[in-house]
């Protein structure tokens, strides 16, 4: 008798141990199935807890069914997925312990008549939907810009493939001026001036505070001989970047220079030289520019304007080496200024922007 009194005093003190253990877990089981009421197989349940943000992710079986008893008490967010797309969500649902847990049942079928029923359930779908669609839709954009962009800079570069793509992407979308102005940057690479400059505009107009587009545009209006128009638009893109103002002011002298207008030129080099007093190329161009100012003087002899020689000798100090270091030699030379270096026969060629 001690001896069966002492076996059910550990039985009681084992049940005693296991059952605050077994209080901690539930049971969660349920069933998914589709729009046409099939068994989702291989469905992904994922539960995450609010408390803690653990999760308890299962699969669905081949008839639709899921099963676990080890989940721990709480409450969770479940998300249903296939095939990586989401298909269904519950908010909220609370885990118990023991196996009286309701089952998580998912019928796509009579959950979408719910929703239609509901118009505020309906709205809500509309909007996930709507949203699943942005995302694709991005996506996909996403994939042409990256085609895009391997044809532009390939060896050599495809700009009619880039422009094809581009143009099915804007065709899709008129709202990003990425897409635009990525296309805008093809047009110009194929000297397709007119149909950059509109693609510049269009940019613009979604976002005119880019200086990059105003910058390109500037670029192929001067490709089609409007340089006041391209001088306007570097001059917005220095307002708008002041930290990248050499670089614009320097392409806007570069097309005075072309275009033959060197005082204006000259003022658009001293910008570059003061926005980075290191530029070494805007010296020598607003030299050429100063020596396009030059008279014969009644002696027969060069005179070039005040400041000339220093502006070359400036760019020789910075770029002794530099590609127009011989250049630079031959035209101190020409206004009479002392070189001590030898000269090359290199001629002075259009300012490269």
């Amino acid at each position: 008798m001690r001896k069966q009194a002492l076996i059910l005093f550990f039985f009681a003190l084992m049940l005693g141990l296991a059952l605050p253990a077994l209080a901690q877990t539930g049971t969660v089981k349920g069933y998914v199935k589709d729009d046409a009421g099939k068994p989702v197989v291989g469905a992904v349940v994922e539960m995450t807890n609010l408390e803690n943000g653990r999760k308890v992710t299962l699969k669905t079986d081949k008839g639709g069914n899921f099963f676990s008893i080890g989940v721990p008490l709480g409450t969770y967010n479940i998300v249903f997925t296939q095939n990586g797309q989401q298909i269904w969500n519950i908010a909220k649902y609370p885990v118990g312990g023991g196996e009286d847990n309701p089952p998580i049942n998912v019928d796509l079928a009579k959950e979408r008549a719910n929703q239609a029923a509901n118009p505020a359930n309906a709205e809500a779908a509309k909007k996930i939907e709507a949203a699943k669609a942005e995302n694709a839709k991005i996506g996909n954009l996403n994939t042409m810009l990256k085609q895009a962009n391997e044809a532009m800079t390939a060896t050599p570069p495809n700009w009619d493939q880039a422009i094809q793509i581009l143009q099915q992407a804007t065709a899709q979308d008129t709202t990003h001026d990425l897409l635009f102005g990525r296309l805008g940057d093809a047009y110009l690479g194929g000297k397709q001036y007119p149909q950059a400059i509109e693609s510049y505009n269009k940019a613009i107009a979604l976002d005119p505070n880019k200086a990059a587009y105003h910058n390109n545009l500037a670029q192929a209006l001067a490709k089609s001989n409007q340089a006041d128009k391209a001088i306007a638009e570097y001059d917005n893109a220095a307002k708008l970047e002041p930290a990248q103002a050499g670089t614009y002011y320097f392409n806007e002298g570069a097309v005075l220079t072309n275009t033959g207008k060197v005082d204006d030129a000259i003022v658009a080099f001293d910008k570059v030289i003061a926005a980075d007093p290191t530029k070494a190329d805007a010296y020598y161009w607003k030299g050429v520019n100063m020596v396009g100012k030059a008279k014969t003087g009644a002696d027969g002899k060069f005179e070039a304007p005040a400041g000339t020689a220093e502006a070359f000798n400036k760019y020789l100090e910075l770029a002794p080496d530099g590609k127009y270091a011989e250049p630079a030699k031959q035209m101190l030379q020409t206004i009479g200024a002392p070189v001590t270096t030898s000269y090359g026969t290199k001629k002075t060629k259009p300012v490269k922007k």
